[in-house]
């Protein structure tokens, strides 16, 4: 049915007012140092069973936006990561009980502030204030089920502008929360990285990465120079936690094999670490054995390394 114009305008007034009575527009928000969506994801994630995947669409934002604030969440003692039980591959998010004290406070806080705002208003204000924003609310949300849904991530071989930089993140920011690996890891998978791009001329080196609008979001690497004549070396094969779940892993990694199979390699060998169990199922379902393993401490804490060979079939 038409508004009239006046309407509109009282509407969006009250609600420019209502976000900065709430602290949207900046300063502490529901009592806390945090950001807005930060708060709005610890409710989310609070209420259970969460992917990373799925808080972006909750809260309509894009995975880059996600992944920076989950990472700042994740520091912070608020949230953890946990492996799915189904597919480790897809990290469930948890609130830990730090986080579930803050999100209690949260709650604490969220529901005084309400409280003091309706004791300004009679009991039947306080319902058609209820009721219309339950109404408004329920109006706005089909736009949203309108909004484009995220392209699926493409794979594109060779250089990219950003690429070493991308890449070395996406590797420290898992090694560390995963592995405790720290400086010394980071700077070698830059170096080593750096080193190996100023290499791709060479018809016997390639790199993939996967790129999802507009962000790398994977990678993986044959070096067909490093080991010796024949065998080609599985490198920098790493997903960010957007990615993960999605298929992308399997298309990098077909795409790598691929080329290692039409060139004139009858090895593939890659080096990873035990308890990467999700990473080694893929790897042995493209034909990968174990060759041998041993306990190393190159990258500054002490795992068991293991060493993979896949023949060319």
């Amino acid at each position: 049915m038409p508004t009239h114009p006046a309407h509109i305008e009282e509407i969006r007034s009250a609600s420019r007012a209502m976000v900065r009575e709430l602290g949207f527009m900046g300063g502490s928000f529901a009592g806390t140092e945090l950001s807005p969506s930060a708060v709005h994801a610890l409710i989310e994630i609070g209420k259970g069973d969460m992917t990373a995947r799925d808080l972006g669409l909750k809260l309509r934002l894009e995975k880059s936006s996600v992944s920076r604030m989950l990472h700042k969440l994740v520091a912070s003692g608020d949230v953890r990561m946990q492996a799915g039980k189904a597919d480790s591959r897809i990290k469930r998010l948890r609130l830990t009980a730090a986080g579930k004290r803050r999100l209690e406070a949260i709650h604490v806080f969220g529901h005084a502030q309400v409280t003091g705002a309706l004791r300004h208003l009679t009991q039947g204000q306080s319902r058609t204030v209820r009721e219309g924003l339950r109404l408004y609310s329920q109006a706005l949300a089909p736009q949203a089920e309108h909004l484009p849904v995220p392209p699926e991530a493409e794979i594109i071989p060779g250089y990219q502008p950003g690429i070493i930089a991308a890449i070395t993140r996406i590797h420290a920011l898992y090694y560390a929360r995963e592995s405790g690996f720290g400086l010394r890891f980071e700077s070698g998978v830059a170096g080593g990285l750096a080193d190996f791009c100023n290499r791709l001329e060479s018809p016997r080196n390639a790199i993939w990465t996967a790129i999802q609008d507009g962000e790398i979001v994977g990678s993986i690497a044959m070096d067909g120079q490093d080991l010796g004549a024949g065998i080609a070396h599985l490198r920098w094969f790493i997903l960010d936690d957007s990615a993960r779940g999605t298929g992308v892993g399997k298309r990098l990694l077909d795409a790598a094999l691929a080329f290692a199979d039409e060139g004139d390699f009858s090895e593939t060998h890659l080096w990873t670490f035990s308890g990467l169990d999700a990473a080694r199922h893929l790897y042995e379902t493209k034909g990968f054995a174990l060759a041998e393993q041993q306990t190393g401490s190159q990258w500054g804490k002490e795992v068991l390394e293991q060493h993979f060979v896949r023949l060319r079939p």
